[in-house]
């Protein structure tokens, strides 16, 4: 069996999970800086190697991209779903600050709220409710 978590190559790690921590509410669990490496550049010495972070209860791991250039797409996107409509709409607001709203946070036929944005690090999220299901 396999987990799965979510990887994050960034311009700036750090800010990155600042902010999602201050949009989902979580913290840093651990950090690594490329100089704590033996002989380590001077230019990257305080970019990060590795963040461990957890926000809305999930686990999410970032790192400075030193030695890469980032491309961002649309194949992917994070999906969160949110027991509440309040908690679903107070994320899609933070989430969004900075980015772009591609389709508002609304009601939809299935019965859950459901909405999509980039955020402003240009990464992919969809937002929705738990269903309502009515007992048949």
């Amino acid at each position: 069996m396999a987990r799965l978590t979510t990887y994050f190559f960034s311009e700036d790690a750090k800010a990155q999970a600042d902010f999602y921590i201050q949009a989902l509410g979580g913290e840093i669990i651990s950090m690594m800086k490329f100089g704590d490496l033996p002989d380590t550049q001077e230019d990257v010495k305080d970019k990060i190697l590795h963040l461990e972070m957890k926000a809305a209860g999930i686990s999410f791991m970032l790192c400075d991209a030193v030695y890469q250039t980032l491309t961002h797409g649309s194949a992917i996107n994070l999906s969160l779903e949110f027991e509440g409509e309040a908690e679903a709409h107070d994320a899609f607001h933070k989430l969004s600050e900075g980015g772009t709203v591609k389709k508002e946070l609304s009601p939809e036929f299935w019965g859950s709220l459901f909405g999509q944005l980039e955020d402003k690090f240009g990464i992919q999220w969809m937002i929705t409710t738990a269903a309502k299901i009515s007992a048949v």
